[in-house]
């Protein structure tokens, strides 16, 4: 199977080399017994801890908004939390640092949960929609208060999507990289930045690959957690059945609730909006010196020509990712709906997932240890840095594909083929029409989060062929106004760009972007 084929060779081949060169020299043993480790490990779990617990906070009232009210405006409520979630990390990461100059835990935290509020908002109004709301009503006959009925009824049935919820954000808070380079410095370290430190500047790498197995310990623990309050939310969203009908908010606690979803939303556009202002302090003069090559010759390319080579990588990334993910989708639905035991199925699912949570500075110093083996030395090559962001938007795409494929019912199937249609006709008069706008969906979306990677492709990129978010990350490390006029300008177009993508997405359909 092609998907499984290069998942091997891109994925497990790299991250088996670093666990190899981490158990190797003593790495291990050394850097579990060193009290700095264990620190980093301290300040990695309580960020990402807390940033969990506020973008929880935060996607509760903005889910209750989404899935049980029909107040006007939701669709822009559904494209200004997004517009967070595929953000490059270093756009928000300067977004933060123009908010909060000093950096520092706080900004991390604020940062990160910035990031996720759409993961928990979408994935609890997901199943939120569908609960019957005659429950809580009854709750409330019988004398309970609003909030009584809210956690003693709703909030228990929706355990599972605020599980799997908080497992996905935790997991993207702990591996998160380009926030925590930017906004903490030398100060505050994460296992992620210690993993790229020690590779880059110390050229350490068995005690970065020791780094980089603990933190895949952890990883595959959260990803294990996430997997199984998936499967259960799904199992709810079975027994429920169709969306229950959104209404207007009744009562002062309904009204109080969507009055602080809304200021969440609008809390969530300042960053944003202060960093494309900040983009303008001097006129037009950083998006002038895109087409120059910074203070003091800071880049090796132009501005513009980062840009380029972005878009170009963007494209091919987006390309392989789509055709991988939809060969894998079909291959997925098709065991389903076989003989095969539901047990295999849901292990390749998994298996197929794990990029998205495994570290993409781990992946991608795993390419330096290993790619030197194929023909032709795959790391001195302008496609590694597609591979590796194809590896990235490849589970994306699935998990944007694969809900809408097993919501086609197998009598229209079945019915096409007694009529002689061939496996391929059946898959293009049937399958396509109900699935081409989740796929139109997973291009663009595929399409500006591979845009914005920034973890692998910080390691990858030559500076010959730097991608814009690290021309941007090259810019803010080296001093020179002009250098600040060029970083935000350059991340003022990736804003755009964003914008511009998502609201596509949510004109096309508006299915579920990503079932986490």
């Amino acid at each position: 199977m092609v998907p499984l084929g290069f998942l091997a060779v891109f994925f497990v081949w790299p991250v088996v080399a670093i666990v190899r060169l981490g158990f190797g020299e003593g790495g291990v043993l050394a850097v579990l017994g060193s009290a700095d480790t264990w620190q980093l490990v301290a300040f990695t779990v309580g960020q990402a801890a807390a940033s969990t617990a506020l973008a929880v906070l935060a996607g509760l009232p903005v889910a209750y908004l989404l899935a049980r009210t029909s107040v006007p405006g939701r669709g822009l409520v559904r494209v200004v939390i997004l517009v967070p979630f595929v953000l490059p990390t270093v756009v928000v990461g300067l977004a933060f640092r123009t908010l909060l100059p000093d950096g520092g835990v706080l900004a991390i935290v604020l940062a990160n949960s910035f990031f996720n509020v759409a993961v928990v908002a979408r994935t609890v109004a997901g199943l939120w929609s569908h609960l019957d709301g005659r429950a809580a009503d009854a709750a409330r006959s019988l004398g309970a208060s609003p909030l009584r009925a809210f956690t003693s009824v709703t909030l228990p049935a929706l355990a599972p999507a605020l599980t799997s919820a908080a497992a996905v954000v935790f997991l993207f808070c702990a591996t998160s990289f380009g926030v925590v380079l930017i906004l903490g410095g030398s100060r505050y370290r994460t296992l992620e930045t210690e993993i790229y430190l020690r590779t880059v500047e110390l050229l350490d790498l068995s005690g970065a690959a020791a780094l980089s197995l603990v933190q895949l310990v952890a990883v595959v623990a959260a990803l294990s957690v996430g997997a199984l309050a998936r499967r259960r939310r799904e199992s709810a969203l079975r027994l429920r059945g169709r969306a229950s009908v959104a209404r207007r908010p009744r009562g002062a606690l309904s009204w109080t609730v969507v009055g602080v979803a809304l200021a969440v939303v609008t809390l969530l556009l300042v960053p944003v909006v202060v960093l494309v202002a900040r983009s303008f302090d001097g006129g037009l003069a950083g998006y002038r010196a895109l087409a120059g090559f910074g203070h003091e010759e800071s880049l090796q390319v132009s501005g513009w020509e980062a840009a380029a080579n972005s878009l170009r990588a963007a494209t091919d990334a987006t390309v392989l990712a789509v055709v991988l993910g939809t060969l894998a989708s079909v291959v997925l639905v098709s065991l389903s709906r076989g003989r095969t035991r539901r047990g295999v199925v849901e292990t390749m699912d998994t298996v197929l997932m794990l990029p998205l949570g495994v570290s993409a500075v781990t992946v991608g110093f795993g390419y330096l240890v290993t790619l030197d083996l194929l023909p032709g030395d795959l790391r001195t090559s302008p496609a590694l840095v597609p591979l590796a962001q194809a590896l990235v938007v490849t589970p994306l795409v699935i998990r944007m594909l694969l809900p809408v494929l097993r919501s086609i019912d197998t009598r229209l199937r079945q019915a096409a083929a007694s009529l002689g249609a061939s496996p391929w006709r059946v898959w293009r008069e049937v399958d396509v029409p109900v699935a081409g706008r989740s796929l139109l969906t997973a291009v663009a979306f595929g399409y500006v989060v591979a845009l914005g990677e920034f973890g692998a492709t910080s390691f990858l990129a030559r500076p010959d062929t730097a991608t814009l978010p690290v021309a941007v990350a090259r810019l803010l490390a080296r001093p020179g106004e002009l250098n600040n006029q060029m970083a935000y300008a350059a991340c003022a177009l990736l804003v755009a760009v964003t914008v511009a993508a998502v609201a596509m997405v949510e004109s096309v359909g508006r299915s579920r972007v990503v079932e986490f």
